[in-house]
């Protein structure tokens, strides 16, 4: 894949409820080893957008293409196939199960005689958890046990192990301290130097100067405009968030 390729091209996307309208005509694209923070109001549709592109919502109108090619997402496992992975606010894991088992959840690995190969499974999880963070060595420990900082590489973990390219984060530092919080951060960045595209959903104004490259605000289903980060302000971000307006005098870069 060269460089400059998008990995995702999300084209006039629809979706409504009913007589609302919770995405309207919204376009937006990814690329290789980019982070796209996605911000707005609750109920400005951006979240609706990610649940599309990750499966949950089919989509009324509009086209999606994964690196270049159209495709049509249905269903969740239809999203995996094409290498996108949604890490939720709420992390989707099983508390009382240790990290491995979540690692593998739904994804066991069995043996040829079809019971669980447990030996690999560890292996494995150990191979990809060393390479999130070197200090996480607890892994037999139920999750519920587990900071936030660790529960966050195991979801991580778990969408690189089954090689995501494209990643939906989804408030990933809501509710963690500050050094769970630059933890998180170093992880978002190292997946980025790997070329893993992120969206990132977040109302956290230094979650998105920190760590995105562009970030694209949506207010009551449509897309306000979409910026380099470092283009712009916080104040102008926050126009954008509330009343709608984009920034005076600074080209959208919609790439």
């Amino acid at each position: 894949m060269e460089p400059t390729s998008k990995l995702v091209e999300l084209r006039e996307i629809r979706k409504a409820f009913g007589g609302v309208v919770a995405v309207d005509n919204v376009s937006l694209n990814l690329h290789p080893g980019e982070v796209v923070a996605l911000l707005g109001h609750n109920g400005a549709g951006k979240s609706t957008l990610m649940k599309m592109l990750a499966g949950a919502y089919p989509i009324d109108s509009g086209e999606t293409l994964i690196a270049g090619q159209k495709v049509e997402i249905r269903t969740p496992a239809e999203a995996q196939a094409q290498g996108i992975e949604t890490i939720y606010q709420t992390l989707a894991l099983a508390d009382n199960l240790d990290s491995v088992a979540n690692l593998f959840l739904g994804r066991e690995k069995l043996t040829p005689w079809r019971t669980l190969d447990d030996h690999y499974m560890e292996v494995e999880a150990r191979k990809v958890f060393k390479r999130l963070n070197k200090n996480f060595t607890n892994i037999r420990t139920p999750v519920r046990r587990l900071s936030g900082g660790q529960r966050q590489v195991v979801a991580i973990s778990r969408a690189l192990y089954f090689n995501a390219r494209i990643l939906i984060m989804d408030e990933p530092c809501a509710a963690l301290g500050p050094e769970e919080t630059a933890m998180v951060g170093r992880l978002v960045k190292q997946l980025k130097d790997d070329g893993v595209g992120i969206f990132l959903i977040t109302h956290d104004m230094p979650d998105v100067f920190g760590l995105s490259d562009r970030l694209a605000v949506m207010k009551n289903g449509r897309l306000v405009g979409t910026y380099r980060t470092g283009d712009v302000t916080e104040d102008e971000v926050l126009g954008m968030i509330i009343a709608g307006k984009q920034p005076a005098g600074k080209e959208q870069c919609v790439r």
